[in-house]
């Protein structure tokens, strides 16, 4: 539906009872739920010819008539940035994220991010899954590398977005970690949440963590570390740093959970082979998803970053 367009309709039998942002997001199938919720909370789209909250369950005759106003204007820019483009359709556009880039725009730090450089890219992306946010259905840390897919119509955004809220996405990365694991693979199953005292960063000891699980395999051991792939059955903030961190094997090179003092004893091969490393290693190498125009499943992958592939090289030949 064009912006601007004004509609109506009746509920049926089958909308009673159901969320009046629900049925108003099924029925027009073109606007994000949350931008349906929106648009209720300030009067454009009505049931029963009364202002509603989009959590109010529909009754019988609760006829339904609104129009959607044209995306407000937005302040970001398009910025020449560089990409490296895995594959895009009309649908979609995969890239390999480099280190450094963030990927939406913030209070104070509107220029420089992945977003700028999609409308660039994807002009027409714009107003596509909120203000501020174009595309974006998930995202990676700044100075995390790796797949990333994003969306370049609603509809594409809305079918990705499900599938990420279901868990049927799946990501693999390569992390590099301190330490030499034991075991060949393992599960970690803690809950995050805010930290308790840090409210900047995540933790598995907050009182209000949420069901988190990374599955891990070992791939290559070193002397001092071990590369890791990983599975998230989850997606929490920070899942992964948090996650090696509480087993006391951060992933080498975090500023934040990493503690690199405490696990690159001076004059070993460790020592010398990461202290170059200016982020954590950490590489989402694997996205694989149900394609938004067909819905076959596909799979995107990315190659290690170089200076993941250089710490690696040099941790080999110390080996």
């Amino acid at each position: 539906m064009k912006s601007d367009t004004p509609f109506s309709f009746e509920t049926d039998a089958a909308d009673v009872g159901r969320r009046f942002d629900h049925v108003v997001t099924l029925r027009l199938g073109t606007q994000s739920r949350s931008r349906i919720g929106a648009l209720i909370r300030e009067g454009w789209i009505r049931a029963g010819g009364e202002i509603r909250k989009p959590g109010y369950r529909l009754k019988s005759g609760d006829n339904i008539e609104g129009r959607i106003p044209p995306p407000p204007p937005t302040l970001l820019t398009a910025e020449p940035i560089p990409l490296t483009i895995l594959y895009q359709d009309r649908h979609i556009i995969v890239i390999d994220k480099p280190a450094g880039l963030v990927v939406h725009p913030a209070p104070g730090n509107l220029q420089g991010t992945l977003v700028n450089a999609l409308l660039h890219q994807c002009p027409d992306i714009e107003g596509i899954g909120g203000e501020g946010r174009p595309g974006i259905v998930h995202r990676l840390d700044k100075q995390t590398t790796g797949v990333m897919v994003v969306a370049k119509n609603m509809a594409a955004h809305r079918f990705l977005s499900r599938q990420f809220k279901d868990r049927r996405i799946t990501k693999h990365y390569a992390a590099l970690v301190y330490g030499e694991m034991s075991a060949a693979a393992g599960t970690i199953r803690l809950p995050i949440g805010r930290h308790p005292v840090d409210r900047k960063k995540m933790s598995t000891a907050g009182r209000r963590g949420r069901a988190a699980e990374t599955r891990w395999t070992v791939r290559e051991r070193f002397r001092g570390a071990t590369l890791l792939d990983l599975l998230l059955k989850t997606g929490r903030t920070h899942q992964i740093r948090v996650h090696c961190a509480a087993i006391h094997h951060p992933v080498v090179g975090d500023p934040v959970y990493g503690g690199r003092k405490h696990h690159t004893p001076s004059g070993t091969v460790l020592e010398r082979c990461v202290k170059a490393v200016d982020r954590q290693m950490l590489h989402a190498r694997q996205l694989g998803f149900l394609h938004p125009g067909d819905e076959t499943f596909v799979t995107f992958a990315a190659p290690l970053p170089p200076d993941m592939q250089a710490v690696l090289k040099c941790l080999a030949e110390e080996r």
